[in-house]
C-alpha cells in the first residue's frame, strides 16, 4: 500500500471541516469516496467536496475495490456494526470518538481489530494537535517537577429548546444513540489527554445525576481517578449551569508548579513554575483533526505507530461508565 484512499461512512456536520478536507490535505492520503443515508445529502458532499464517488449504502462504500481504509463518523450507536464490517472486508478503519456508545461494544472492536490483524485508529485527535503535545513535553520534562495532581471543571449552560429541537444536536443527549448526553460527548477527548499524559489507571470513582431533566441523559457528572504513578484526577462536568459560571479548565499541579489550559476554547498554556509565569500561545487550526489523520496515514503505511489504539480508547470508555455507573 502506497497510498491511502478514504471512504468516509457518514459524511456529517462533523466532517464539513474538522475532518473531511483534511484526508486530502495529508501526505499520500486521497478522500475518494463517501456514505450517507440520504443520497442527497451524500452527493451534495460529493459535489461541494470534490469526492469522486458517493454511496447511500455502506456495504458499498466498504467493498469499494478503490477504498483501502474506511473512516466511520456516524453516531456513536453504528460505530460497532460499522467498524466490524470494514474490518472484515480487510480494511483498516479510523473511527470517531467516543469508540462506541459502551464500554463492551469498543471491547468487540478492538478484539475484531487483534483477531484480524487489522489496524484502528480512534479520532481522539488532539493527542496529535502541537497544543497538547506541549503539554506532554513539559510534564515529561518534569517542567512543573513531579505531577501530583490534575483537576478539570467543565460548565455548559443547558441545551436550550431550539437546540433540543434540531436533530443535528438532540441525538447527542440521547443514550440509545450517544452512550449517553453532552459528557458522553466532549469527556472522551479530556479523559483520553488524562490517560495520554499519565498512564495506566488503579482506580476509578464517581457519581452522575440528571439535574435538569431536559432530556434522559445525565446532565452532571463528578469523577476521580488514582493512576498508577500514583498520579490523581478529579473532574466536574455540569451541562445545566448559569451562562455567568460557564467553565473550561484543566490544571495539572506539580512540586514545582503547575500548568492551566482550556481543552475546548483556549489556544494558551499557562506554567507557573519556580516563581515565574511562561506561556505558550498556539494559532487554531482550521482542521482540527489534520494532524492525527496524518499520523493515521503513517500508520496505515507502516511508517509509524498506531496515535490511538482501540485498547486505549476502551480503557477511556471503562472510565467514563465508572463515573455515570
Amino acid at each position: 500500500m502506497k497510498k491511502i484512499n478514504w471512504g468516509i461512512i457518514g459524511c456529517g456536520d462533523v466532517t464539513e471541516l474538522k475532518s473531511g478536507p483534511a484526508f486530502n490535505k495529508a501526505g499520500s492520503s486521497a478522500l475518494v469516496a463517501v456514505m450517507r443515508r440520504d443520497a442527497a445529502k451524500a452527493a451534495d458532499y460529493a459535489r461541494r467536496h470534490q469526492v469522486p464517488r458517493w454511496y447511500d449504502d455502506a456495504s458499498q462504500l466498504i467493498n469499494d475495490p478503490e477504498v483501502n481504509a474506511i473512516y466511520i463518523a456516524t453516531p456513536p450507536s453504528s460505530h460497532e456494526a460499522y467498524t466490524i464490517a470494514a474490518i472484515n472486508a480487510g480494511k483498516p478503519v479510523y473511527v470517531e470518538k467516543p469508540m462506541a456508545n459502551n464500554y463492551t461494544a469498543a471491547c468487540s472492536m478492538a478484539d475484531a481489530a487483534a483477531q484480524k490483524n487489522s489496524k484502528l485508529v480512534v479520532a481522539h485527535y488532539r493527542r496529535e494537535q502541537p497544543f497538547f503535545k506541549k503539554i506532554k513535553q513539559l510534564i515529561d520534562d518534569k517542567a512543573i517537577g513531579d505531577v501530583l495532581l490534575a483537576r478539570l471543571e467543565l460548565t455548559k449552560p443547558p441545551l436550550t429548546e431550539a437546540a433540543l429541537g434540531d436533530v443535528r444536536i438532540a441525538w447527542r443527549v440521547n443514550p440509545a444513540i450517544a452512550g449517553g448526553g453532552l459528557f458522553h460527548d466532549l469527556a472522551p477527548h479530556q479523559l483520553d489527554l488524562m490517560f495520554h499524559f499519565f498512564g495506566p489507571v488503579q482506580k476509578v470513582t464517581g457519581i452522575a445525576a440528571n439535574q435538569g431533566r431536559l432530556y434522559a441523559a445525565d446532565d452532571m457528572v463528578a469523577g476521580n481517578i488514582l493512576f498508577e504513578n500514583g498520579i490523581a484526577f478529579s473532574g466536574t462536568w455540569c451541562f445545566n449551569a448559569a451562562a455567568a459560571a460557564e467553565k473550561d479548565l484543566c490544571e495539572i499541579i506539580g512540586t514545582a508548579g503547575k500548568l492551566s489550559f482550556s481543552i475546548f476554547s483556549g489556544t494558551a498554556i499557562t506554567m507557573l513554575a519556580n516563581g515565574e509565569t511562561t506561556t505558550f500561545s498556539f494559532d487554531a487550526l482550521q482542521h482540527v483533526q489534520q494532524p492525527m489523520i496524518a499520523a493515521t496515514v503513517r500508520y496505515f503505511l507502516e511508517e509509524g505507530g498506531n496515535p490511538c489504539s482501540g485498547r486505549e480508547a476502551a480503557e477511556v470508555m471503562r472510565i467514563m461508565e465508572a463515573f455515570v455507573k
